[in-house]
């Protein structure tokens, strides 16, 4: 017999759901803590943080010990190095001029227009074959969609913060696709360390072709503090929460939580004094936190009712001799 445990869809969602709640908002205080590293090299600062970020989670990866997986082929490094040009080197230098050009609070609202790309693209990269997206989750995500548009039609946007800021929802997009197939085998730990090593040698290449031997240089007090708290909190935490989260969620519900990148990013500029959010871009921030509400209620009751149905079936069938 199969226990309500074990058929309930609460014990595994909610942990993850947290998880993932809390990997978001993590993000989203990416775009204020950006405003301390905004005087530093680009590429020679975000190459400190992932190089400090890739030692830390090799290490945590040796301490858990040794994994099933298979020798990473042609195909899985293919993923890992797109996922991190992509998801990690590209996104943060979208994040970083999208904060240079406009405020942090538009950077992250507009990010959170994510949800409606994985509601559509995330059933296509099932394991189980592609599926049409849930109505339901995309009218949630369409919701969440609602609130970034409110902020950033009636808040502190322009045209540089906001095409830089779309660059940046491709790449976000990216960062989950493309770790979905290598989860598998490798788990959430080995795909953040391997993905984060990997990103150095390309910040390295494009800062020397960019900047020359300027790429480098002592950081002030808040420069080293900016970059430290990337690199343990915003990289090392959140993407190892993320990762842990979205196989067992789905990237079409996991990608609900991006609502939670502009909570942080409004939160985040208001502790370290960048400016009180107007009252479009709060209010936009309610409506993205509705929807994800919306999202996670419709299908966690979806959930309950086809648990039901199962048992029910499971009653009706005649047991086997």
């Amino acid at each position: 017999m199969t226990s309500l445990s074990e058929t309930s869809p609460r014990p595994r969602t909610m942990p993850a759901a947290a998880g993932a709640a809390a990997a978001m908002f993590m993000v989203g205080t990416l775009a204020a803590v950006s405003g301390l590293i905004g005087g530093y090299p680009l590429y020679g600062g975000q190459a400190l943080r992932y190089a400090l970020a890739a030692v830390i989670l090799l290490v945590v990866a040796r301490a858990r010990g040794p994994v099933r997986q298979a020798r990473l082929g042609p195909s899985a490094w293919g993923l890992l190095c797109g996922l991190s040009l992509t998801g990690l080197v590209i996104f943060n230098v979208c994040v970083i001029e999208a904060t240079r050009a406009s405020s942090p609070a538009l950077t992250g609202t507009v990010l959170a227009t994510v949800p409606l790309a994985l509601a559509v693209l995330g059933p296509l990269a099932r394991g189980s074959g592609p599926s049409l997206p849930s109505p339901r989750v995309i009218a949630a995500a369409l919701v969440v969609v609602a609130g970034a548009l409110l902020a950033t039609g009636f808040g502190s946007g322009n045209l540089p913060g906001l095409m830089w800021s779309l660059g940046a929802i491709a790449c976000e997009v990216c960062f989950s696709l493309l770790a979905l197939p290598l989860l598998p085998s490798l788990g959430p730990i080995r795909v953040s360390a391997y993905s984060t090593a990997l990103a150095v040698p390309f910040l390295l290449v494009i800062g020397f072709v960019m900047d020359g031997q300027a790429m480098f240089r002592m950081p002030t007090i808040p420069e080293a503090l900016g970059l430290g708290y990337l690199s343990l909190i915003v990289t090392t935490v959140a993407f190892f929460l993320w990762y842990d989260s979205l196989p067992r969620l789905g990237a079409d519900r996991a990608g609900l939580f991006a609502g939670m990148i502009p909570v942080g990013a409004i939160s985040t500029s208001v502790v370290l004094g960048l400016g009180l959010p107007s009252a479009p871009d709060l209010a936009g921030a309610a409506v993205v936190i509705a929807g994800i509400s919306l999202g996670l209620r419709t299908t966690g009751s979806n959930a309950r009712r086809g648990s039901r149905a199962e048992r029910s079936r499971a009653a009706r069938t005649p047991a086997r001799p």
